[in-house]
């Protein structure tokens, strides 16, 4: 049961950073539920919400590993039709959580600087206001500007 216990706190602490907990809330039993493959047509997500629901204790929201271990295991297996221990095999067989995630594409425009165009050809627009009290800065055309709009 060393490895079931360390799957739990896996899913756990999945998403949580530095605040992970070994407790878990009804979304990462789900998530649990779909990475592990626990849901079929026996077992729907319906039956996960239920199932936590029941579990859970009253007014809580989370359930520890005594919780998972000895309520919602032994109910998954009786409502899929196969025993605890084979249900704790196919789940430690599956592995920890997975993240899906996409990669942004290539975008000429914003990736190649060689394409930029106008003042930010020359490094982007200045953020730093002289004096941006005094309007005088701001209207003064006499001074020669460099190309990226500072007087010099």
């Amino acid at each position: 049961m060393g490895d079931l216990e360390g799957l739990f706190n896996s899913f756990c602490a999945f998403g949580g950073g530095a605040n992970a907990v070994a407790e878990m809330d009804n979304a990462k039993f789900a998530k649990f539920c779909r990475d592990t493959k626990t849901l079929d047509k026996k077992f729907t997500s319906t039956d996960a919400d239920l199932l936590f629901t029941k579990v859970k204790p009253k007014g809580g929201r989370k359930i520890q590993f005594g919780a998972f271990r000895d309520g919602c295991l032994p109910e998954i297996a009786k409502k899929k039709g196969i025993s605890v221990d084979e249900l704790v095999a196919r789940i430690t067989g599956a592995g920890g959580p997975s993240s899906n995630s996409t990669k942004a594409e290539a975008v000429r425009f914003h990736d190649d600087k060689e394409s930029y165009t106008g003042v930010y050809k020359q490094g982007g627009p200045s953020t730093v206001d002289r004096d941006p009290a005094n309007l005088a800065y701001s209207i003064d055309r006499d001074k020669k500007s460099n190309v990226r709009g500072a007087v010099e």
